[in-house]
């Protein structure tokens, strides 16, 4: 996938979520169906995922390099990168729910701003994706909590996902 469809699909993704966060009444921020998350929790969730991207992506690629290394095997299509989260979020699910356990639950004063952060953090995102090399992208990786190390261009490619997942758990659950 190269950048403008990486783009393309981050932009369809957070559209997705945030027509059915608007047209659902803001009382809805706060209830969850039991042992899961907040609507609000949700967003939190996302807005702190694509933050970290983010933030990686904002020191040279060296220091990445040096830090973490180059991948050793060629970028997964897209597909590919949901299937094994599938697979990793299916084997590992205590892993998964252990995974921001204690995330804080955002009254219903702070959606606005959590909502704001999340538009803003996914242009921020497509602006970086835009900017840094296809060679970068490709052989450059970051650590994933659940999927181990990846491609830069996966991980991102897999927050699109990320968003998609969230927003299907919650048109089908809330």
């Amino acid at each position: 996938m190269n950048k403008e469809e990486i783009n393309t699909l981050i932009e369809k993704k957070h559209e997705i979520l945030f027509n059915w966060i608007y047209n659902q009444p803001e009382e809805k921020w706060n209830e969850a169906p039991e042992n899961k998350w907040t609507v609000g929790q949700q967003i939190a969730h996302l807005v702190e995922s694509i933050k970290q991207v983010n933030h990686a992506m904002s020191f040279p690629p060296f220091i990445l390099k040096y830090k973490f290394g180059t991948s050793n095997r060629d970028v997964r299509d897209y597909e590919n990168i949901i299937k094994r989260y599938q697979e990793k979020l299916a084997k590992h699910q205590e892993k998964a729910k252990g995974f921001n356990a204690n995330l804080r639950v955002p009254d219903l004063k702070q959606r606005k701003k959590l909502l704001s952060t999340l538009q803003i953090q996914q242009k921020k995102l497509q602006h970086k994706t835009n900017r840094w090399k296809d060679h970068n992208l490709n052989n450059l990786i970051l650590p994933h909590p659940l999927m181990g190390k990846m491609p830069i261009r996966e991980i991102i490619m897999w927050t699109a996902y990320h968003t998609e997942h969230h927003t299907n758990d919650l048109v089908n659950n809330y």
